[in-house]
């Protein structure tokens, strides 16, 4: 059965404007566009960090709370743009991928890591790769809560401290978390 849409019903002609958005998560401005703050609940935005992480495509989904101190954004999804991956890729070298679930300290989230070794290599080492990232992550998440986790991402500290414990099985020329997305709060 299909389902009925209820549309909100606004006065014809309301006059809109802009509302800033707190991002706590980001030194960027946000400024959304609507008839009243409470329209702007639940919507998503998409910034891309492209600039400020100086040629690193990621992208940061953020969904718009209504607080009483005002219009809030919190971190929903970070995710690597593919044209970024395909860039770093290159002849004469494996990569690994994972996904799976983890449990952090306030919500479940899904990791997506992605690996690049330097030549190519055999299956044992990519299983061994592969692993020992999940069981790195996993432990990682369980102390911290998803706000961190998604800081760390941002500011490549979480990367770095994989890129160092991966770097004793095989030394990589890419250590990047793909997609990482809280799939639901606790």
């Amino acid at each position: 059965m299909a389902k009925k849409v209820v549309k909100k019903k606004t006065k014809k002609g309301a006059k809109k404007s802009f509302y800033e958005v707190n991002a706590p998560l980001t030194s960027t401005k946000i400024h959304l566009y609507a008839i009243s703050p409470e329209d702007l609940e639940n919507k998503m935005v998409k910034i891309d960090l492209t600039k400020t992480l100086r040629g690193k495509s990621l992208v940061l989904k953020l969904r718009v709370k209504n607080t009483d101190s005002g219009l809030t954004a919190h971190p929903e999804n970070i995710e690597l743009a593919v044209s970024y991956i395909r860039r770093v890729m290159r002849k004469g070298t494996d990569y690994v991928e994972d996904s799976f679930e983890a449990e952090s300290r306030d919500s479940i989230v899904k990791i997506k890591p992605f690996l690049i070794t330097r030549r190519k290599v055999s299956r044992a080492v990519l299983k061994a790769l592969r692993e020992n990232a999940r069981k790195t992550l996993i432990s990682h998440i369980k102390t911290r809560d998803s706000e961190e986790i998604f800081s760390e991402i941002v500011s490549n500290k979480l990367q770095k401290q994989l890129s160092q414990k991966l770097k004793k099985i095989y030394p990589l020329a890419l250590c990047e978390i793909r997609v990482f997305q809280v799939l639901k709060k606790k």
